[in-house]
């Protein structure tokens, strides 16, 4: 069933990591869908006891059984397809060449703009007669108001894209909201996969304190619930590998139609760091247009 709005939660974890950085999450789910959805997660968080905010730095050994339930309950969604997924992240050993200083200043709101134009392959949506609205939900921004409005201002030219006027996209600035996470269940549980494939990307699931032989209770746990995470995952895709970005089985148009799928940007311009990756071999990898 076509939707006439859709709205897409976004959040970001690490900005730079051992092997991963600038990472970015977002889900998008139809209007239609969102209040039972939304209903049913915090349900779910009332049966086990989850009254505050659930994310992945609350992860302990005591709570993970009960992450585990509710991350399983997100992706019952998303496997009947009703939230969609997307990770984005970038390799290290990549480093971009021939940034300006604005680049450099406004980087991080110029790859959240990379990441809402082409990770959810909106310009893929079946067009509807009256066009189709958007809803941008960010967890709070942590940068000054300037930026946010002139990051804003990169949004809404979206509206004159070719791509996005065909599929007959809407978005409107009072429909680019920053919000608070623990009022929202949906991006409660989009910070729990977030940290998630951070946490293994970025090999923190190795991580011990100083002085000590073996890993923390803590650090314990959260591998145990990125692997429930990860199975997940594959439930929609058997052979997934988190560290590359997702193939489309030769149709552009899957960008849209899968329900979870992850993108290693890479700038159009980069020099390869021998020996910065975890096995040191320069692999070519496919990307997304910039």
């Amino acid at each position: 069933m076509a939707e006439k709005e859709y709205i897409i939660f976004c959040d970001e974890s690490d900005g730079h990591g051992k092997y991963y950085s600038n990472f970015y999450g977002g889900l998008i789910v139809g209007s239609s869908h969102y209040d039972r959805i939304t209903q049913k997660l915090n349900d779910k968080k009332n049966e086990l006891n989850f009254f505050g905010e659930v994310k992945w730095q609350k992860v302990t050994e005591r709570y993970l059984e009960k992450y585990e339930a509710l991350i399983k309950c997100f992706f019952q969604e998303v496997r009947l397809g009703n939230v969609k997924v997307r990770i984005m992240f970038s390799q290290n050993a990549h480093q971009a060449q021939g940034l300006t200083s604005e680049d450099h200043e406004m980087g991080y709101f110029k790859l959240y703009y990379q990441f809402i134009k082409h990770a959810f392959g909106l310009a893929f949506i079946e067009p509807q007669l009256e066009g189709t609205n958007l809803r941008l939900y960010f967890d709070q921004f942590p940068d000054t108001k300037e930026k946010v409005e002139q990051f804003k201002g990169y949004l809404l030219g979206l509206n004159s894209n070719s791509n996005f006027r065909r599929a007959g996209l809407n978005l409107s600035k009072e429909n680019i909201t920053e919000v608070r996470s623990h009022e929202h269940a949906l991006l409660q549980c989009l910070d729990i996969v977030l940290g998630a494939i951070c946490f293994r990307l970025n090999d923190k699931h190795k991580d011990k304190e100083a002085g000590k032989y073996r890993r923390g209770k803590r650090t314990v746990a959260k591998e145990k619930l990125y692997k429930t995470i990860l199975k997940e995952i594959r439930e929609t895709r058997t052979y997934f590998n988190i560290g590359e970005s997702t193939g489309n089985d030769g149709f552009i148009e899957n960008r849209w139609h899968y329900v979870y799928s992850h993108w290693k940007f890479q700038a159009r311009e980069t020099i390869f760091i021998e020996g910065a990756t975890k096995g040191g071999q320069k692999k070519k990898r496919p990307t997304f247009p910039t």
